[in-house]
């Protein structure tokens, strides 16, 4: 008994040294009365979570206070936020009320938490149902944006401690986190949790890669940093001598953005150019910052060459989230290339914590000084959330694509400075201007010349629109806009008319069904718009109304129907996601059974490999529940693994190759090597010969003595293509062989 003893003391003291540091890091921005009331938070917190357990057996109370902890160091958030954090799992577990923190912390805290519990948990019925509820999340981010900054943290935490975690969860959240989490950190600025979400996502999705290039990194290290010092130190005593105050940091580029290098470019990691960034910081008064981050590139430049295609202003012109900085590249005496960021400390606090940090500022600027590009952003958020009765997956995207955007700045005809996403069209500047114009559009003079609407627009261009009264939005209008205004109005006005197609669509079908004897059903319904290949239901009878589908074919979906009955397996029926199918294949092959195994399984149930990642043995791979098609295996690496992972988790079940050598798969090679007689012979040769294996088709194109190939192959395994993609590399002239999809 008394050892349990020691450890609930061990615990005890470290619950309260991670309480101490965490008032240590707020003392600078605590006022008075404010230590009572995080004391106040944290004993209401550890009471209410006193016998729970995280999943790595450490006391739950840790997790509120560590994002707490985050919220302070690495967000720079104050003392409402530091009580939120410390609170927000309590309604979610205990008895505690929303009322109840009302009247002990007061209104502010409690519409955080409500915002928050809103958005807790995991999201378990299928997609839109996700989708809502990161919906609900943006709803309370433009009432309080505090709500999304806590829970930034709260999923960096997890993330931290995702180790403890079974396989399939740790897919489904850092997917999530992935897919949203991180574009979210980044559109509110924060750099260093952005990247460190996107490396946590790399760690726990291809843990391989992951560790080779944290290894590699580790390698190069003392090289790097002598580099890095021979660097700067020209650079250090000229600005001395011009009597700057500043300092100077070397920092590698994140290991995802360096993965994310090898793998857009097709490159190794040796190949990867701009492997770290020099960051120079001045002490600067706001006045003079722009002239002295030129007067520090001009220094950079007189020592070293300057890329011209790799200067980036975001001194003169911000970008969107409040983001400054003047970025260039240049050429070392050693013939590397390396990033210079020029910045002031006010900009790097802004850059590295994002969203607070321009609070803070924000105060000190001068009255009637435009407001930022982030608050105009929110307030875009807010009117996208208030016109969007579209389908709320469609909205997440839309919202994505809000994320990541560089910017295009345009000139109206009376010289307004208009900021619009790049890659924007006159079509999305009309829109820019006023939802009648767009809708009238129908075409522009770009700089005084005629353009049509689909006409990319430029920094600088300056844009007059012009209108028709005979004009109306047309469903391929969508494919000319990016910016989401304009998307979301194009809906808008597509969906009124659509509202009419889909009522007859409606119509037809019941008679038609009624017709056949068949019932309408929202089963019935369901197939059909899969037998007719289409996202929804309404998008079936919208084509049905609009003539596009035919009505009699709907007959030949029943001849389909009844041969389908005839094959399918019972266990299909049961099987609806992941919950459904453990029980499923616990009661047919045994209590330890809880993942498909691929290979044996194949008589209990039916599973397809996906066409989109041809997953071969050796594989990482999770089964996906598909709504109609039985389960499909899809490799982690899968290009649309992120968002069936991020969306739909539910339906995720594990799945792995049982050992057997028998069975072939396709896979594809892409070579690389300088052209010479024979070389083919000997490609086939190894193909052919070392390994058994039988080739389905190879092509071959040569250019100018560089030969490039793609063969598609059968193997039995990853090892097994491992190891001829070895033998490949061997053959004389062959420089680089690559596995695709």
């Amino acid at each position: 008994m008394s050892m349990i003893q020691v450890d609930i003391e061990e615990e005890r003291k470290e619950i309260l040294k991670r309480y101490r540091r965490l008032l240590r890091q707020a003392k600078p921005i605590l006022k008075p009365g404010d230590a009572k009331i995080i004391k106040k938070a944290f004993n209401v917190s550890l009471e209410a979570h006193k016998d729970m357990r995280r999943k790595s057996g450490e006391p739950y109370i840790y997790h509120p206070l560590e994002v707490a902890l985050v919220c302070v160091e690495e967000i720079g958030l104050g003392t409402t936020s530091i009580v939120a954090a410390l609170l927000h799992d309590v309604v979610e577990d205990t008895y505690w009320e929303l009322e109840d923190i009302e009247r002990e912390f007061g209104h502010k805290v409690m519409t955080i938490i409500d915002g928050l519990t809103k958005i807790a948990g995991v999201f378990e019925y299928g997609s839109s149902q996700q989708a809502e509820n990161f919906r609900k999340m943006l709803l309370t981010l433009s009432d309080d944006v505090r709500v999304i900054l806590i829970k930034i943290a709260d999923r960096l935490n997890n993330m931290r401690t995702l180790g403890s975690m079974p396989r399939h969860k740790q897919l489904k959240i850092a997917s999530e986190t992935m897919y949203l989490y991180a574009p979210l950190a980044h559109r509110l600025g924060l750099y260093a949790i952005k990247s460190e979400l996107e490396d946590l996502y790399l760690k726990f999705t291809d843990t391989t890669t992951y560790k080779a290039i944290v290894h590699k990194i580790n390698e190069s290290k003392s090289y790097r940093n002598k580099f890095i010092r021979q660097f700067i130190q020209p650079i250090e005593e000229e600005l001395n001598r011009q009597g700057f105050k500043f300092s100077i940091k070397g920092r590698p580029k994140s290991v995802y953005s360096i993965y994310n290098k090898m793998k857009k470019q097709n490159i190794p990691f040796e190949e990867v150019y701009d492997l770290f960034a020099v960051r120079i910081i001045l002490e600067s008064e706001l006045e003079n910052e722009k002239a002295d981050c030129w007067q520090v590139y001009s220094i950079v430049t007189d020592f070293y060459r300057p890329n011209p295609d790799r200067l980036r202003d975001w001194i003169s012109t911000p970008r969107s989230n409040g983001y400054e900085s003047l970025h260039t590249t240049v050429m070392s005496n050693l013939g590397q290339w390396v990033e210079v960021q020029i910045r002031t400390r006010r900009m790097d606090e802004i850059a590295e914590r994002g969203y607070a940090a321009h609070w803070k500022y924000k105060e000190k600027d001068a009255p009637g000084k435009t407001t930022s590009g982030l608050d105009e952003w929110i307030t875009q958020v807010r009117s996208m959330l208030e016109s969007n009765e579209g389908n709320a997956i469609e909205f997440m995207d839309d919202f994505r694509g809000n994320l990541f955007q560089e910017e295009v700045f345009v000139f109206t005809p009376k010289g307004d400075l208009k900021v619009l996403a790049f890659g924007s069209t006159a079509l999305d500047f009309a829109f820019e201007i006023h939802t009648e114009v767009g809708a009238r559009c129908i075409g522009a003079k770009v700089n005084q010349k005629l353009v049509p609407i689909t006409h990319k627009l430029k920094n600088g261009d300056q844009v007059e629109i012009l209108t028709s009264n005979k004009q109306k939005p047309s469903e391929d209008w969508l494919n000319h806009v990016v910016t989401s205004r304009a998307k979301a109005k194009i809906k808008d006005a597509l969906r009124e008319e659509k509202k009419s197609a889909i009522v007859d669509g409606r119509e037809i079908v019941q008679r038609k069904l009624k017709q056949m004897k068949m019932e309408f059903s929202s089963e019935t319904v369901e197939k059909l718009r899969a037998y007719f290949e289409l996202k929804t239901a309404n998008d079936f009878y919208y084509k049905v109304g609009k003539g596009i589908i035919d009505p009699t074919t709907i007959k030949s979906f029943k001849d389909f129907r009844e041969n389908q009955k005839l094959k399918h397996k019972a266990i299909q029926e049961k099987v609806r996601d992941e919950s459904t199918f453990t029980k499923e294949i616990k009661s047919l092959k045994g209590p330890d059974h809880d993942q498909l195994l691929i290979g044996e399984d194949m008589d209990v149930v039916d599973y397809i490999l996906a066409k989109c990642c041809n997953p071969i043995p050796g594989d990482d791979v999770f089964g996906f529940v598909t709504v109609n098609e039985g389960i499909k295996i899809h490799r982690t690496s899968c290009p649309n693994a992120l968002e069936l992972l991020s969306n739909h988790g539910n339906r995720v079940i594990k799945a792995r190759w049982t050992s057997q050598k028998e069975i072939a798969f396709l896979a594809g090679l892409h070579i690389v090597g300088t052209d010479r007689v024979g070389l083919i012979n000997d490609v086939t040769k190894v193909i052919s010969s070392e390994l058994k294996v039988n080739m389905r088709s190879i092509t071959v194109d040569s250019d100018a003595g560089i030969f490039e190939g793609t063969i598609k192959l059968y193997v039995h395994s990853t090892e097994h293509l491992e190891t001829l993609v070895k033998n490949l590399k061997e053959v004389e002239g062959i420089i680089k062989v690559t596995r695709f999809d």
